[in-house]
Order: structure tokens, then C-alpha cells, then sequence
């Protein structure tokens, strides 16, 4: 199964992709997580925020793949521990690309290569959807949508 996502955002490739990997974009695009990794292709990393953890819990983590920033961010993901027990035999591939287009950004994001029976697979779509207009509306705006949490 995969998951494509084309849209665009009135923004420069850099403001996209500052979104993606700062602090202060990753809190309001990715629900309080901030990103760890030294952002080197085959570096480890984790998106770690507020959770059932406290605000320390690990939401997903795993492996860079590629990495050119302002262009292009992929990575093999597994849930994070608290998810789900079996979080390591659980994994897919999720890809970021930038390209600009004019003055505006075209993201493009690929979620693929799903193990058997991932238990992702029912949410995974509204979740994305969720992410990017809050990124779409974060790059464009500076405030990120409220969703009463």
C-alpha cells in the first residue's frame, strides 16, 4: 500500500523545510514533537513530544534514509515503543520532497513499503492529512491549526 500526497504551499522550498526539521516548526506542525537525529543519512532519529510517556514519549522513530535539506527527507519509521509492543517489527518508508514551483513549494510526501498487517494502515491517511494542512497552514500563516487538544 502507499500513501501520495502532492499540494502546495505559498512559501519558499527553505520555509518548508525549516518546518519539517527545526524545533520551533516540527512543535506546531507535528503536535509538540521536536525531531532527534544528527539529520545524516543513516543516522537514527526520533519525534519525541507529549504522550502517555509524559513529554518525553517517543511517537515514531527509526532511520534516515536520505537526507538534502531544502530538497528531500526519507526515512524507514517504526511506532514508537509505547504504541504498539511489537513497535520494531512494524515499519514503512516515509519520503519528503521540496521542489520550487514559481514562488510556491511543491511538497510531495510518499508513505510506502508497509510490513504485512501494519496496524497504521486504517489511520495513517487521516493522520497525514491532519499533519500537512497544519505544516501548509504553519509556513503560510505562523500559527498552526487548533484542533482542541
Amino acid at each position: 500500500m502507499e500513501f501520495k500526497y502532492e499540494f502546495y504551499i505559498g512559501a519558499a522550498p527553505e520555509q518548508v523545510w525549516d518546518a519539517f526539521v527545526s524545533p520551533e516548526g516540527t512543535r506546531q506542525t507535528f503536535f509538540g514533537c521536536v525531531i532527534h537525529s544528527t539529520f545524516e543519512a543513516g543516522a537514527s532519529f526520533q519525534y519525541v513530544g507529549p504522550g502517555t510517556e509524559g513529554d518525553e514519549t517517543v511517537h515514531v522513530y527509526g532511520t534516515i534514509l536520505a537526507y538534502e535539506p531544502n530538497k528531500m527527507f526519507s526515512v524507514l519509521e517504526h511506532p514508537g515503543p509505547s504504541y504498539r509492543p511489537n513497535h520494531a517489527e512494524l515499519e514503512s518508508t516515509i519520503t519528503f520532497m521540496l521542489e520550487a514551483v514559481g514562488a510556491t513549494t511543491k511538497l510531495t510526501l510518499i508513505n510506502n513499503k508497509f510490513t504485512e498487517n501494519h496496524p497504521s494502515l486504517e489511520t495513517v491517511d487521516s493522520q497525514w492529512w491532519m499533519i500537512l494542512s497544519n505544516l501548509k497552514t504553519y509556513v503560510e500563516t505562523g500559527k498552526g491549526l487548533d484542533f482542541g487538544w
